[in-house]
Parts: C-alpha cells; structure tokens; sequence
C-alpha cells in the first residue's frame, strides 16, 4: 500500500501494510504488545534486534548474576502470533527513506510502510586512557553481565577480588549490588559530591551514600578515573586525585547515549543533545518513521531513560499507526528503586525547582532515611518529593502530586509514623501506575465493571503494577474499598500466586501433606498471568517455608527449601550493617554456667567480635563473617549450646526476673518456667518473631506484659497474658487466664501459640492478629479456653509433635558438607577465605566505624571487604527497579 500518510501532526489518511520495528527492547515488546491486544488485522510487524535474545527486562539485569533468573517479558507466545515476526540475532545496518527499506548486517533488505525506531541507548565510556584494557568492562545488556561473571570465576583463586565502578548512578549502583553479592571488595568512584546528583538532592545523595557504605561498598566521590594500567596483580586505576586503586575487575556505569546513528545517517532530525528529534505523537521529520524509547529526543524533555515514557510513547505509536489520535502526555520521571536492598524513590518535583516552594525534610541518620517533600508556597499542595532508606509513602503520596494533602506536610513523614493518604482520598484522574499511566478511577473500573477482584485480574485489564511492581499495594487497597463498597467479601489472596490467605494456605498444605515449593504451587497456586507462578515472588516464598517449618518441623534449608528463605535465613544468623553476621547463642531463660561463658569469651576474643548482653538476656557477639559461621557455631555446639533463633521468624526468647530462687518477693520460679518454656517452643516457625517473659511475683521485673505471651507469678499459680509487643506501636498484653497450674500454664501456651501460628497473617504479630479476630480477646478466651471450635486436642497434638522432633539448625547445619557449602563469601571462594573487616577501638571492643571515622579506619585496617550472603541461586543481587541513567558521573 503507497497511500503517503497525512500530516506530521495528524494520523495516516490509509493504514499501513508493514511495520518494521528496529531495535528488541523493553519499548518494542510494549508496541508489539499495544499493537497485537488491539489488532493487527491484515498488518504484519517485524521486530529486529541486534541481541541474540527475545526482548528482556533490562531493568532488572541485575538479576542476571542468578542462573535461574528469567528475565523475559510478559508472555513468550507474542512472537509467535499470526502477522509477527522477531528477528533475533541482527542489526540494522542502514535505512533507504527512498525505497521504504532497512538493510541488516546480514545484507537482508525489509521493506516497511512505516518504520520504529527503537534502538535505546548504548554505554558510554569517556575517554580514560586504557579503558580498552582486558578486564574493563561496561554494563549494560545481558552480554556485558555474562562477561563480567567470567571474568569472576577465573579469579576464583585470588584472595579478595576487588572491584572498581566508575559511576554513581543507577547504572553504577546496581551493578555494585550484584557484586557484592558475589562476594568481591566494590569500591565507586563518582565525580559529583555525591550519589545520583540527576534525580537526588545532597541531603538524599548523602544518606544514600551511607546506606551503600554500610552495605560494604566504598564511596569515593569528587574524583574520576585518570588513567588504566595493566599491572602483575591486575589493574591500577589513577584517580584524578593522584591516587592509585587496585582493582581486579573496572566496570564503566557512568551513563548512556541514544543510538541514533541510524537516524543520523538517514538524515532525520537530531535533538540538541542527539536523538531522534519527534514531536507530540512521536513522529520524527519523515512522516513514515516513528522513534520511542531512549532513542527519542522529545521537546522540551529530550531523551529519558525511565521506563514509564518508554511506555507511554509505545502507547501512542501503537495508536497511531491504527489510525488513533493519541498524543504523548509529557514525561512521568518518578520512580521508586531498590538499589542493593535500599529502597530509593523520587517524584514529582524533586529538586525543588519550583519557585518560591517549600522543602518538608525528615532525616534520620542513624535509622538512614531521608525524606522531603515539596510543597507550594502555601504548603498545601505537594509538588514532589524524595524517599530514601524509608519509601513506603512512595505509592501513596505519588499520585498525589498537584493535589492538596489533607494534613500537615509533615505528618505523612516517617518522624510521625507516616499517616499516609488512604485509598479512598485519591480521586479518580489520580495516576497510580505510573509506568503504565493507569489512574485511580480505572482501576475502580476494572472493580465494578470488568469484575476484577484481585490484582492479578486488575493486572491483565489495565496492566498496572505489571511493570515495576511499586505500585501494587495501592492497587490492593484500592480493590478492596470498592469489593467493600460494593458489599462483596475481599479476597486474603497472600498474593498474586496464591489466591488465599496464609491460614487457609496452611490448613491446605497441612491435610495435603506437601513438602515442597513447587509441589504446593502446582496443587495450589493462582493460574499465572505472566507464566512466572512456579518460581513465586518475595511474599509467598519464605512465607512457604515459614510454614513448611512449622508444620514438619524439618531443617529450613533442606530439599532445596534454602532458595525460599530470607537472606537471614540462608545464613542462620542477622546480617548487620556492614555486611557482617551476629552469633546468638539460646541461653533459656537467662541462665548460664560459667563454663559456657567462658567459652562465649573464647569465642568472642579468637575471631574478633563484638559481644554485648541483650534486653533478651541473651548474649550477642556481633561482626562475624559468612565463611567463619561454622567454625563459630562447631566451638559453641561443643561446648553444648544450640541457635538462639535470633534470625528467624520464630519463637525467640523467654525473659525471666530470678523469682522465688532468690528475689525476697519471688513467688513462684520463674526461671524454671521460663527455662521450660523456652525449651519446648524453641525453634517454632511462625508468621513473625514471638517472645516470651516471666515474671516471678507482680512486681513484673520481667517485664512480661509487653510480650507476645506474659506469665506473671501469683500467690495461687499464674496468670497468662497475650497479645503484648514492643516496637514502633508498643502494647500491653491483655489478661487471657488467671491464676493457672503449671500444667495448665504450658497447655494453655500451646494452644494460643499454634492457634496463632494457624491463622494469623503473614507478618503479623500477635497484638494485631488477636484485634483482627471477630470477637477479639473474647473470641480467642472461647477457642483457647472453653474449647468452642473443638481443635484444642489438635493444637495440643501438633505442638507435640513439634517439640518431639526439634533439632537444632545449626547442628544440622555442621553435620552435613552440602549445606557447609552455602558458607562461603562468594560461589567459587575457597574455604577458610580470609577478608579484612574495617573496624575502630571504643570502650575495649572492636565495632564498625561511624561516617566520620571511615577513612581513617580504611587507613589503619585496610579495605573492608564484604562477606555476602549465602551461595544460593536465589541470594544473587537485588534487582533496580529503576531507569537508566544518562551522563558522565551520574
């Protein structure tokens, strides 16, 4: 078909026959995708990448360093619809406007009615003297990562890789992360005085620079690479401070460019900083040729790296090329990012340069959180805002950016606990989905029209949340007002995988007696929309393990349970600040003899650790890495002592006062109960951490009542209480049972407890589960107590048969050479590795260095070298949810 299209501005007089699409990135899976759900009818398209690849998230790349990892997007069978056509594995060479053409490298001519440009951007590096050397590296696609990961496992023999990242950006950070994670010394250099200058301010790029410090990565900001050299044990990198850098492996992060050369060479229209020039509905200066993505130079906006106006213009091409009006709506440029496990988010406004706004500024640099906010003059409408270490606002206050807050600025700010707009406060043209630019009210419809009642439904009408994921907890409230609105019961799906509460998910792998992951998917997971199902998310996997161990009482890292767990978990043991592990030896009820601590003491002294008595009457010893948790664990097990199961989500301790044994006002034993108590729920998986106190008169020196469970001497027995917590919202537990035997004590105990591990939420502490029970603490008295749904002989009988079958973790651990294995500092590490660990001298004991004190700690003990985390396919790097950047040292 010949017919020329219309105007620049307006939409084809005929539609065309073929669509060429040059480039196979996240923006061209989004036209296909636009295109084939709206219908191609006689069209055909033809999508050419260079990469041997179907288009990929390159957002998460990060994830790349997991062999599991898929990052495919959305649903394979796309390519294989009728009229599409991938082309993997080639690049266009050349573009004939005359002849409607695109040439391939592989000398193949494909004719187009209408061509897209989405071609993306490729890494930059500046022009540093032996940045072509072997060993330097860029990061951008799935080539670069698989390179990197090479170049890793031939240093497997070296003691302490290091690694230098060029750039302090998205780009920079994320690739840190998964370096880390694999266990090497990451150091950043970045030329602006601090991390991400483009989208943070200096109070954010600060705090955010100690988040990453505290996760092992060292900064060194305000200077760049001068010169590469090759030397016997590696690289030598020369900043332009004159200082000289070791590294094993250099990672160039320090932007990226359009690939407009194509464009160029065809002479369309550049942008002032390259790209290919196009206006509102993304029409370059030939009608016939389209450009979205990073390769598009918009007005006013030039190129962006964000995945929301990738996706927008998509849209808009899409509806263009069908014959649509559709104009592109301006660049969205929030974004909420996990960089490395810490949680980043920046909308709106965010660098204040509205004029005469007023900054709202929360910082807390102890906790690590940054917050502002930008308001109007008048300090009633937010403008924008920035989140660091603390982005839980993110989904709520975003979409309401423009709009009045109905409350002090402040309030919705970490300092006050954050008293976060609601659901049903956001009116309909509020966006909540900003990568896929769906708003509050067609999300509502989805509800009451479409019949959508969970997100995965919402998901597959509207695809918000399908992207970035940031959004989806909004979009779950927003379900649930109107299902509650419209008098229809809210679903308890746990998540998108399983489309029921955690309680329900519990009875049914309890009756059905299944043991593994994938077998509890299989029988009982929510069909997929995305075909992701069987691998399950964050929420649902160590929530399934949690249960598995609950209910079988079995080791948490056997039959391949190890890949489901918390990073905790996968260690046995806290991860700290500084990348380091906590050893807590269970010490029942606070007693101890003097021979085991003397061997804490040896502990402590031989390997270096800090040890201090915690509010738990436990002891803690603090600064222990990966590889030397065994040889801990070995001295502590032989000495006969077991795991404190300070890292799980578990029964954790049973606080004691000395009661009757010695206190003059003691009137029952409480160290003894406690002991008991200890002992017998040791080990118990449950939906969050329980803790225990007894006290052994009413003086309560124990502190009993802010505990999960309180047992309180009286004259006559015990009295029981529940419900208590500590923490940011603090609760007294409430009086459940007075003056109770010591048998009926413990009977009563087991009961509540496994009631509890039963049928509370996942994460959910007791305080909060017991306010959710229709009837409350008089629900909870009538199963607990009077018996009244006939389960009591049940919950008895499985806390039984937990207590018969209890083994330690850790002793399970030493005895099996499999699960030594995961402690290593990184996959191919040797055993016994040997890291330094930057430290600084107070008050006898050694401890991580404050911001200040950092370099001169390096100075005096070396480099810190981060330990990792377990040698799990599932502990590789966290993923960015984020754009990419653009520029030198950003």
């Amino acid at each position: 078909m010949d017919t020329e299209p219309g105007p620049v501005n307006g939409s084809p007089t005929a539609r065309p026959d073929r669509i060429v699409v040059v480039g196979a990135g996240p923006a061209a899976y989004r036209l296909t995708d636009a295109l084939v759900s709206r219908g191609l009818g006689e069209r055909t398209l033809t999508v050419i990448g260079e990469e041997p690849h179907a288009p990929y998230d390159r957002v998460n790349l990060a994830q790349r360093w997991d062999p599991e990892a898929d990052l495919q997007l959305g649903d394979v069978d796309l390519w294989s619809r009728p009229g599409v056509r991938l082309r993997s594995g080639e690049r266009v060479v050349a573009i004939d406007r005359d002849h409607r053409t695109v040439t391939t490298d592989g000398g193949a001519e494909i004719g187009y009615d209408q061509l897209v440009l989405a071609t993306g951007s490729y890494a930059w590096v500046p022009p540093v003297p032996g940045a072509d050397l072997p060993g330097v590296h860029i990061y951008r696609t799935i080539a670069d990562v698989d390179r990197m990961k090479s170049h890793l496992e031939s240093l497997a023999g070296k003691e302490s890789p290091k690694a230098l990242i060029v750039g302090g950006g998205l780009l920079g950070l994320e690739a840190a992360g998964g370096l880390v994670a694999q266990g090497m010394d990451v150091r950043v250099v970045q030329l602006a005085p601090w991390l991400m200058p483009t989208q943070l301010d200096q109070g954010a790029g600060q705090a955010l620079g100690r988040l990453i410090n505290d996760l092992g990565v060292s900064v060194l900001g305000g200077v760049g690479p001068e010169q590469i050299n090759a030397v016997d044990h590696g690289l030598s990198v020369r900043l332009t401070d004159g200082r000289e850098v070791d590294a094993d492996m250099v990672i160039f992060a320090v932007g990226v460019r359009p690939r407009d050369e194509l464009g160029r060479d065809a002479g369309l229209e550049l942008g002032p900083r390259g790209g290919v020039l196009v206006d509102e509905s993304c029409r370059s200066t030939d009608p016939r040729i389209w450009a979205i993505g990073e390769i598009a130079s918009l007005p006013g906006s030039g190129c962006v790296g964000l995945v929301a106006p990738a996706n927008a213009m998509a849209e808009v091409v899409a509806d263009r090329l069908l014959g649509g009006p559709a104009t592109f709506p301006g660049v969205d440029d929030s974004t909420k990012l996990k960089l490395s496990g810490i949680d980043v988010a920046v909308f709106g406004d965010a660098l204040s340069k509205t004029a005469d706004c007023l900054d709202v500024v929360y910082a807390d640099p102890a906790r690590g959180v940054y917050q502002k906010l930008v308001m109007s003059d008048d300090g009633r409408t937010l403008l924008g805002g920035i989140l660091v270490g603390d982005a839980a606002a993110y989904s709520s206050l975003r979409p309401m950016i423009g709009r009045e807050l109905g409350n002090e600025p402040a309030s919705y700010l970490a300092a006050a606990g954050a008293e976060l707009p609601g659901a049903t406060d956001l009116p309909d043209d509020a966006q909540v989905c900003s990568c896929n630019a769906v708003s509050a009210g067609t999300i509502r419809c989805a509800v009451k029209d479409d019949g959508c009642t969970d997100v995965a439904g919402v998901k597959a009408c509207t695809r918000a949340g399908s992207q970035c994921g940031s959004c989806v907890g909004l979009v779950q409230k927003l379900i649930n007002n109107e299902l509650a609105a419209a008098g229809v019961e809210i679903p308890k799906a746990v998540c998108e995988h399983f489309a029921m509460s955690r309680s329900e998910l519990f009875e049914s792998i309890r009756v059905a007696r299944l043991t593994s992951f994938s077998a509890i998917v299989e029988r009982f997971g929510a069909a997929a929309q995305d075909g992701d199902s069987n691998r399950g998310c964050d929420i649902c996997r160590p929530m399934v393990a949690s249960i598995l161990a609950s209910q079988f009482n079995e080791y948490v890292l056997s039959d391949g349970r190890g890949t489901l767990q918390d990073t905790n978990d996968r260690a046995l043991a806290n991860m700290q600040k500084d990348g380091t592990y906590s050893v807590v030896p269970r010490i029942p009820g606070g007693e101890i003899t003097p021979a085991k601590l003397k061997v804490i003491a040896e502990v402590a002294e031989e390997f270096g650790l800090y040890t201090k008595i915690t509010g738990g009457q436990r002891i803690d010893l603090f600064g222990a890495r990966l590889d030397q948790l065994p040889s801990i664990w070995q001295r502590l097990i032989d000495a006969g002592m077991e795991s404190g199961h300070a890292y799980g989500k578990a029964v954790r301790t049973v606080k004691s006062c000395v009661g009757s044994t010695w206190c003059r006002y003691g009137v029952q034993d409480s160290v003894g109960m406690a002991i008991e108590l200890e002992l017998r729920y040791r080990g118990l998986r449950s939906p969050h951490k329980i803790k225990l106190g007894v006290s052994g008169c009413a003086r309560e020196c124990a502190e009993a009542r802010s505990k999960d469970v309180g047992v309180i001497a009286t004259d006559k027995g015990w009295n029981l209480y529940v419900g208590g917590n500590g923490g940011f919202t603090p609760r007294h537990a409430e009086l459940l049972a007075g003056d109770l035997t010591d048998e009926m004590l413990i009977t009563v105990i087991d009961r509540f407890v496994m009631y509890y591990v039963r049928t509370a939420d996942r994460l959910q502490r007791t305080a909060a589960w017991i306010a959710d029970l229709d009837g409350g603490l008089d629900h909870l008295r009538d199963v607990i107590l009077d018996d009244s749904l006939g389960i009591c002989a049940d919950l008895e009988q499985a806390m039984a048969q937990h207590v018969a079958g209890y083994r330690d973790e850790w002793a399970a651990t030493l005895s099996d050479p499999q699960m030594l294995r995961r402690f290593r500092g990184f996959v191919n590490a040797p055993e016994g590795a040997d890291t330094t660990i930057t430290r600084v001298t107070e008050r006898g004991q050694q401890r991580p260095p404050l911001e200040h004190e950092r370099d001169r700690a390096v100075l005096a003990c070396g480099p810190r070298i981060p330990v990792g985390v377990p040698a799990d396919p599932a502990s590789s790097g966290p993923p960015s949810n984020g754009p990419t950047s653009d520029g030198w040292g950003i």
